[in-house]
């Protein structure tokens, strides 16, 4: 299949375009590289190009034979989000209804879409499952929502067949450790514990030590980023027979913010500072997944859900490429 990959500069993308072409798929990367890297799109089609421009996204998809879309194209920083929501809305809703359009335009049908475990807010029972209440807590959560909302309506035409994922947290180095994580600006734990571990910064925080958990701090569900990717794959070949899919993507185990810092230190054999902050407003004790939609009915199966083992694939690669991909 003919695949254009928006946002297959980033670190998702980036890893997505990967398995797409070692499965005998033809991906069309998709990027304006504000945020991503023109080095991790390694050998694929790579075109430069901005989800506001209607024209150049409708002549991409009819000049390469597009057959789906995959959409990583956002910006993902929940603080920010609070502090510049308009610039969130532009990005994630606004240029996701054009892209949508132009793929109506071009007669393409299916879709599949980044969200996010943010469209449930503070959950108020874990693990979380699809059908929990949306109460998102931040423009980020938000506009995620608004494009599954707008998705689904879409969909409900006939003009549209659309899987959305809900990630939990995305974590190491896959397409065997190759492609790795490099934010700019980093706000994701385990590469900023190991940027410490390697002397880029001078500490971690941890925000928040009074939590109702079994070490005080916050518990998250992290997911591999190889796993992650092979569950889009297989969203992508369900859309044949479904209109509307909407998955859980996480492990369904927690893991403390402790635990994952100390996990750091174990792998990389360095004893590195960590500093004790503040909680962060509206951060929940404890936020895991409820995934057996995806495992039922996708077959979807994880292999790489223990926290060392994702640990070490993201210090083996920040250790060969301690300045990113500026390396």
């Amino acid at each position: 299949m003919k695949v254009l990959v928006c946002g297959g500069a980033g670190y998702i993308g980036s890893n997505m375009t990967a398995l797409l072409a070692a499965t005998g798929h033809e991906p069309v990367v998709f990027d304006n590289l504000t945020k991503g890297h023109r080095a991790a799109v390694r050998d694929a089609r790579l075109i430069e190009g901005d989800l506001a421009d209607y024209d150049k996204l409708v002549d991409t998809l009819r000049r390469f034979g597009i057959e789906a879309v995959m959409h990583f194209a956002a910006f993902i920083e929940v603080g920010e989000s609070v502090q510049a929501p308009l610039k969130y809305y532009a990005n994630n809703t606004c240029n996701t209804q054009v892209l949508l359009a132009a793929m109506e335009a071009s007669g393409v049908r299916k879709f599949v879409f980044s969200s996010t475990a943010a469209v449930y807010g503070m959950p108020a029972k874990v693990p979380v499952a699809e059908d929990a209440p949306k109460q998102p807590i931040n423009p980020y959560g938000e506009t995620k929502w608004a494009v599954e909302r707008m998705c689904h309506y879409q969909s409900q035409t006939g003009r549209l067949r659309y899987a959305a994922l809900r990630y939990f947290n995305a974590c190491g180095a896959g397409h065997d450790g190759t492609l790795g994580e490099d934010h700019r600006p980093e706000s994701h734990l385990i590469p900023l514990a190991i940027q410490v571990a390697l002397g880029k910064r001078p500490h971690v925080s941890i925000f928040g030590t009074d939590y109702d958990t079994a070490d005080g701090t916050c518990v998250r569900d992290y997911i591999h980023i190889d796993d992650l990717c092979q569950a889009h794959l297989l969203a992508l070949n369900k859309l044949d027979a479904a209109a509307e899919l909407v998955y859980n993507l996480g492990n369904g185990q927690g893991y403390s913010v402790r635990q994952v810092i100390d996990t750091v230190r174990e792998v990389s054999g360095k004893n590195f500072k960590v500093v004790e902050a503040p909680r962060r407003p509206g951060d929940p004790a404890v936020l895991t997944s409820d995934a057996t939609r995806a495992r039922s009915e996708l077959g979807w199966v994880t292999r790489k859900s223990q926290l060392r083992d994702m640990v070490a694939t993201a210090w083996a690669w920040h250790r060969e490429h301690p300045n990113g991909y500026e390396d």
